[in-house]
């Protein structure tokens, strides 16, 4: 019988996942877990040592070797070969915010539910938009404003424009989660942002431009046009066939 496979945490997902190099978008791409960039994360840009890296992703010191070594060696291919670099999969698991063992002084999971943490009425259903100057925007993983709607016997009561302070996919799935969203209408999202809120229970209805007050009254009368197979054209996705946080691999248990 296989040993059960040993989650690593990772703290959040990357802000962008997909880098090109300069007439080279076609070439053979390099594939980084989500934990081997966490791995270099933690080390190379917070001065973690190996050691710590091991209790924050809670694993063993010669594992975190492992991972340190290969995602080190697959960033030289990128840099020397100039190939194309993708992150997205891997054995990994989202920290939840409450484990005693984090040691992360701005960890957005604390964070973010204590900043967005909005108060809903019991038969309030809350819908937000990604939004930009009156208009719906197209770019989920890059939003800095949402708009929300308190929705009560099938009419706006209130709402709300919030500033996200927060950049990618994850971060801004969690300010949704946090701030007790049922529905989301935006325009482009990725795959993994896709099931990042159907795993938050979040309803989504992506494709969907123009004016966004005139979209959410759309889509109280049963009339709003989304389009249910909807993609990113801004590089938002995490990996050609990975959906983020998947349990693919017996991990993501706390998501």
């Amino acid at each position: 019988m296989p040993r059960p496979t040993k989650c690593r945490r990772i703290c959040r997902f990357p802000r962008e996942t997909v880098f090109y190099p300069s007439g080279n978008e076609c070439g053979e791409v390099i594939a980084l877990t989500f934990d081997e960039y966490e791995c270099i994360r933690l080390i190379d840009k917070c001065g973690f040592s190996q050691e710590q890296c091991a209790s924050f992703m809670q694993v063993a010191r010669t594992t975190v070797q492992k991972i340190y070594d290969e995602a080190r060696k697959k960033i030289a291919s990128m840099i020397v070969e100039g190939l194309p670099l993708k992150i997205g999969g891997g054995e990994y698991r989202l920290c939840n915010g409450d484990n005693k063992s984090c040691f992360m002084s701005d960890c957005f999971r604390r964070e973010i539910p204590e900043k967005y943490n909005l108060v809903k009425g019991d038969n309030i259903m809350r819908i937000a938009v990604t939004y930009q100057n009156g208009e719906i925007f197209q770019h989920f993983g890059h939003s800095e404003q949402i708009k929300i709607y308190d929705i009560e016997d099938g009419k706006v009561v209130d709402s709300k424009i919030v500033d996200t302070s927060a950049t990618g996919h994850g971060a801004l799935v969690e300010v949704l989660s946090a701030s007790k969203v049922d529905v989301l209408i935006c325009g482009g999202i990725g795959g993994g942002a896709q099931v990042a809120l159907a795993q938050a229970g979040i309803k989504l209805y992506g494709g969907v431009s123009g004016n966004a007050d005139g979209q959410v009254n759309a889509f109280l009368k049963n009339e709003l046009q989304n389009t249910p197979d909807v993609h990113s054209d801004h590089h938002e996705h995490h990996g050609d066939g990975h959906h983020c946080g998947e349990d693919k691999h017996g991990c993501g248990g706390n998501h």
